[in-house]
């Protein structure tokens, strides 16, 4: 089976992939942050916003393929291609930081590339208010997120609820500002079963919308 893991900046992607990673024995393909743009970026979003997503997009292809060729019975993947277009360049789009030229240029790459590749069995969407955004980013403490605006991260999170609402798949939402997985295991058992029931399933076709 293949699962995504979806959610904004410090919502806890990277832990719950390595929770459900470890629980299943499975194979983990993580968010890329080695993106050689990413300081130049947050300092100077107008220069660097197609230079940052492109390398992002480009990153997230090769993950994807390499995925497809692994072989692996069960896969975990921290954030997905879907957002890099449909969350963050579409973002810097409407904020006016990335030029509908090159928006338009960028859109062709993800439209030829997610007709490539199939859709997560799952999508684990990750909903968080900024106030945890906000303390979890300032807990792991990377030094080129401190200074990120919170407005930036507001429009983020209302772009993933209206991404979310509309996706066509099945999404598990983990409430994360009510239920932390970290705090208390406990809160995985329901979707636990889920995988569970997905993993006995396949190959069958799931559209169903779960919520914690």
């Amino acid at each position: 089976m293949y699962i995504a893991i979806a959610g904004n900046i410090g919502s806890g992607k990277t832990t719950l992939t390595e929770i459900l990673t470890k629980h299943y024995g499975a194979k983990a393909y993580y968010e890329d942050i080695d993106n050689p743009y990413i300081s130049d970026f947050y300092e100077d979003m107008n220069r660097w916003a197609f230079q940052f997503q492109v390398h992002f997009l480009a990153s997230r292809i090769r993950q994807t393929m390499d995925m497809l060729s692994d072989g692996s019975e069960n896969v975990f993947q921290d954030r997905t291609i879907y957002e890099d277009a449909h969350i963050f360049a579409g973002n810097l789009h409407q904020m006016g930081l990335m030029s509908g030229r090159d928006f338009g240029t960028y859109m062709k790459l993800f439209d030829i590339s997610t007709d490539l590749i199939p859709k997560p069995d799952l999508l684990i969407y990750l909903k968080s208010s900024i106030d945890t955004l906000v303390r979890q980013i300032q807990k792991r403490g990377r030094e080129y997120e401190q200074n990120i605006d919170v407005d930036y991260l507001k429009r983020l999170n209302d772009r993933y609820n209206e991404w979310v609402d509309n996706y066509e798949g099945e999404v598990f939402i983990i409430d994360k500002d009510n239920m932390d997985f970290v705090e208390n295991i406990k809160v995985l058992d329901s979707l636990y079963k889920r995988l569970d029931e997905i993993h006995a399933e396949r190959p069958a076709v799931r559209q169903a919308s779960f919520k914690w």
